[in-house]
């Protein structure tokens, strides 16, 4: 059975930084982008950044570039994909989710209008709140 778990998130003044962590079972990842997502009210769910099966180097949204950071957590356990988000703003509030899709790049894993396909396989979200 596939398992996708997020945790991380909370409520956090702007500027302020919070770290999200997505926990993937019953899938070899070694065929898997992941990824995460993310879901305003009465927004489409839009790409934030996603990592390809090989790893190397993370996709970005533009919209966090250079605030938010994706890695595989090797240490803590391989199926275990992190997203160190620094700089907060206001905007960035939504509920975030992961994914994992088979044999896709990052990049379309991220730029692909999913809507509610039950693919890519998806967690149940975690709440980021960010007050200005």
């Amino acid at each position: 059975q596939v398992q996708v778990v997020e945790s991380g998130g909370g409520l956090v003044q702007a500027g302020g930084s919070l770290r999200l962590s997505c926990t993937v079972s019953g899938l070899d990842l070694v065929n898997y982008a992941l990824g995460w997502f993310r879901q305003a009210p009465g927004k489409e769910r839009v790409g934030v950044s996603c990592i390809n099966p090989s790893g190397g180097s993370p996709y970005y949204a533009d919209f966090v570039k250079g605030r938010f950071t994706l890695y595989r957590d090797y240490a803590k356990n391989k199926n275990t994909l992190n997203l160190q988000m620094n700089g907060l703003k206001a905007d960035d509030t939504a509920k975030y989710f992961c994914a994992a899709y088979r044999i896709v790049t990052a990049e379309y894993l991220c730029t692909t209008r999913w809507g509610s396909t039950p693919r890519p396989y998806w967690g149940q979200g975690t709440q980021v709140s960010v007050s200005s």
